[in-house]
């Protein structure tokens, strides 16, 4: 069930962003596919998923993370909502939808 649940977060992340979800998955550090990655971690803790599930997942798809990676995308991603409107509704929107 969780798997089917960071697939369509994937899924809308990578809309929202216009890139492929296959990107997400890339050691890229642009800052748009970095962004992306980081909301992705975050809606995932909002299900609630472990540090160590949103890793699993990651490696599922062939991206080795830290969990204290995740930890630090989570919270960049807390800062965004708190302070950027359009970065609150885009999680809204994907919420909404999953």
């Amino acid at each position: 069930m969780k798997q089917q649940i960071f697939n369509d977060y994937v899924d809308e992340v990578s809309h929202i962003f216009g890139i492929d979800k296959e990107m997400l998955f890339t050691k890229n550090k642009r800052r748009d596919i970095v962004s992306a990655r980081y909301l992705v971690y975050y809606l995932c803790s909002l299900r609630p998923m472990s540090l160590v599930n949103i890793g699993d997942l990651m490696m599922e798809n062939g991206y080795s993370i830290k969990h204290s990676t995740i930890h630090y995308g989570v919270d960049r991603v807390k800062q965004r909502i708190l302070t950027d409107k359009d970065w609150n509704k885009s999680v809204k929107a994907i919420l909404d939808e999953v």
